[in-house]
């Protein structure tokens, strides 16, 4: 998630192999660590937030330390996105990884169901609706986004930790618990799992987060960009 592309970056294919693989990680481990939560905490939603909680923030920090490198290891079309409209990645690199990470996240989500033993091909009948969620989700992108723009610029070597650490408190103190990701949301209600959502709610979602993102971007230029 890290939001500049290195200055001497690596070809595109390089890249986008790289947003892919991370993709495919990062929503493995937050459908499987659900998926495992929910079972072992027989029925006790609270252990069973905390077990993916603790998971997705852990491979978070792996991932954008071993990825970061290559690819800035966005993982996330919001992070995306917004590093096109800051004149740090091109509109046309911009698209190609965010359907680098929409397909290879898909993908990540239909592995979780084959090392559960589940079936692979499923829609999430999980509601997440409301104007509390719709906040939450705005509110938890607009941390994000804002976290990477600010420790990029003042503390680069503490990305990871940065965003892996707001991940992990934002599951808790949001209500939708942040999943702050246009592609993984659209992975999730794919999944009838613990961390599905039902598909008639994603486009609330994915609004909510543009609608963050846009808002951490203006932001971040008044807090931390050069004048």
């Amino acid at each position: 998630m890290k939001i500049e592309t290195p200055a001497n970056a690596p070809p595109l294919g390089r890249r986008i192999a790289a947003e892919g693989l991370g993709s495919f990680f990062l929503f493995a481990t937050v459908i499987g660590s659900g998926i495992m939560a929910a079972h072992l905490s027989k029925g006790n939603d609270a252990i069973a937030l905390l077990g993916n909680t603790i998971a997705t923030g852990a491979i978070l920090f792996v991932l954008i330390t071993m990825l970061g490198p290559v690819s800035g290891a966005h993982m996330n079309p919001a992070v995306s996105v917004v590093s096109a409209a800051r004149g740090e990645l091109s509109w046309r690199d911009a698209a190609a990884y965010s359907l680098a990470q929409l397909a290879f996240g898909i993908a990540g989500v239909w592995a979780a169901h084959l090392m559960f033993e589940l079936p692979t091909l499923q829609l999430s009948v999980k509601a997440r609706t409301g104007l509390g969620q719709a906040v939450g989700e705005a509110i938890a992108t607009f941390g994000l986004i804002l976290t990477i723009i600010g420790t990029v610029r003042h503390r680069r070597e503490w990305v990871p930790a940065s965003v892996a650490l707001y991940i992990t408190a934002a599951y808790w103190f949001t209500s939708s618990t942040s999943f702050a990701n246009p592609a993984i949301t659209i992975a999730r209600s794919l999944s009838d799992t613990f961390a599905g959502i039902a598909l008639q709610d994603v486009p609330v979602f994915v609004a909510s987060q543009l609608v963050g993102a846009t808002l951490a971007t203006l932001t971040g230029r008044v807090l931390f960009d050069e004048r």
